[in-house]
């Protein structure tokens, strides 16, 4: 058998040497923090923690809010990147939605984690919110943390978060919606946090459902502006290379109602540009007019209705302050905004002036850089009915009527919105185009007497212009009749 004399005496000569080493180790200490100055001692504690640390294979890259008193557009990109990467894991979201939003929007909750595979590697986000303490001003601060592998740094920063950028870009242009920007609105919808123009614009969303599909054009003219158009924004680069500011002028001109607004409003859809409604009457001065201009943001569509019937630019003195430079808008101060050196300001920018009289056009508007592509929009084609009757009535190429009306159409002068407002009397195909039919015959009918009257009016002019010269001719033998009797002679 053992005996168990002997444990309790080992058990006491161990606590008595573990008491003594604890012992010598204070007082080692103690005599350390009393020797050894404080920057030494913390390099040995970091040397130490080094070395008895396993190393890290991560990496973790911090995306904050802002960059200085600027947004962090990396943050804005992993924020609208991530909503769509959100997976059945995840276990808090945050939804939000404005009056004016269409949809929900979903993001993560702080603390959640996404991750995400790029090319076989993986990332890992996680959403950070850093709520400020109490007693100081300092408000939320929110940040993003992006890990992976240290191997990957170079293509994470190289390729992932190039990758990420340009997926916010197509994400952001596909949701993006269309503003409608003018001096005179009271307030804006920018829910979206994208909007424009510093404080001088106010805007609306452009919910204007023109389409170049329901435009009623010329197919061809259709084609030639949307080619245009893409043309117009892929070729950055060249006209960087051609030392051109990216911009396009376009000069949409015809009588009224022949479709020039619609025609705006389908660019801007087709592009995603935003439109800014200037109004010249507006405007006193070239300064005024250049702070207006450079406040408007890129991608966008600045439009300039009824160039004819804006005010003379050269005479608009300002009532105040006359004298002083500046205080006047002349036609000088728009063309150098137009394809001067203030052109440059902005980039994929589209100019559009109206009119419906283009002889009353300065023709230095007129020239190429300035109005590059002349619209012509015409009266109403039978191609322009064909569409109208589509989008209205359904009708295409299959109706009794159609042959008689574009007979008549031919020859008449009858704007889209007019036949456009025939359609809209009833949603019968039939009485609809027989209401068509019956205004293309009234349009004929009081065309030829406007025709007849000016026959008659010119007539009517013809004989009285005759009857003058009668009557100046019978005055002339007259007098001359008296001269004789009178014993005088005169040299006529």
């Amino acid at each position: 058998m053992f005996s168990t004399s002997g444990i309790p005496s080992a058990a006491s000569t161990l606590f008595s040497a573990y008491a003594s080493f604890a012992g010598t180790m204070m007082l080692v200490r103690s005599m350390a923090n009393d020797l050894v100055p404080s920057p030494v001692r913390s390099y040995l504690n970091s040397a130490l923690r080094y070395l008895f640390t396993p190393l890290s294979t991560q990496l973790t890259i911090v995306v904050d809010e802002h960059c200085g008193i600027t947004r962090n557009q990396v943050y804005d990109a992993a924020e609208v990147y991530l909503r769509t990467k959100i997976n059945p894991n995840t276990e808090r979201l945050k939804v939000g939605k404005t009056s004016r939003q269409k949809n929900l929007n979903i993001s993560i909750e702080k603390g959640e984690e996404i991750i995400d595979k790029f090319e076989n590697i993986q990332f890992s986000w996680r959403f950070v919110s850093i709520e400020p303490q109490n007693g100081h001003a300092v408000g939320e601060k929110r940040l993003f943390e992006l890990s992976f592998n240290k191997k990957f740094k170079d293509r994470a920063l190289n390729e992932y978060l190039p990758f990420v950028l340009a997926k916010y870009k197509e994400i952001k242009d596909n949701d993006k919606v269309v503003k409608l920007y003018t001096r005179d609105c009271p307030y804006s919808d920018d829910d979206d946090g994208d909007g424009g123009g510093g404080g001088v614009w106010g805007s609306i969303n452009l919910e204007h459902p023109a389409t170049f599909e329901t435009l009623a054009m010329d197919p061809e003219m259709k084609k030639a502006i949307i080619d245009d158009l893409e043309r117009f924004v892929r070729r950055k680069e060249f006209y960087k290379k051609v030392g051109k500011a990216w911009k396009r002028g376009y000069l949409l001109y015809g009588p009224p109602g022949t479709g020039k607004s619609s025609l705006i409003a389908a660019m801007a859809n087709y592009l995603r540009f935003d439109i800014y409604d200037l109004e010249l009457t507006s405007l006193y001065s070239n300064s005024e007019l250049r702070r207006i201009l450079v406040s408007t943001t890129n991608r966008s569509i600045i439009v300039i209705e009824d160039i004819d019937c804006s005010v003379e630019m050269q005479d608009r003195l300002m009532a105040v302050e006359p004298g002083l430079p500046n205080t006047k808008l002349t036609l000088s101060g728009l063309l150098n905004f137009i394809d001067g050196l203030w052109s440059s300001c902005g980039d994929e920018r589209i100019i559009i002036f109206t009119t419906n009289h283009k002889d009353r056009i300065d023709p230095a508007l007129l020239r190429p850089g300035r109005m590059d592509m002349h619209i012509h929009m015409s009266y109403c084609t039978n191609q322009g009915f064909k569409r109208l009757a589509s989008n209205y009535l359904g009708v295409h190429d299959h109706h009794r009527l159609l042959p008689e009306i574009e007979g008549l159409i031919e020859n008449a002068k009858v704007t889209p919105a007019e036949v456009a407002e025939e359609l809209m009397k009833s949603e019968n195909a039939d009485i609809a185009l027989g209401g068509v039919v019956n205004f293309l015959k009234r349009k004929k009918m009081e065309a030829d007497e406007i025709k007849e009257e000016k026959t008659r009016g010119v007539e009517v002019q013809e004989e009285k212009r005759l009857k003058v010269e009668e009557i100046r001719r019978k005055s002339v033998r007259n007098i001359g009749r008296r001269v004789v009797r009178g014993g005088k002679c005169r040299r006529w």
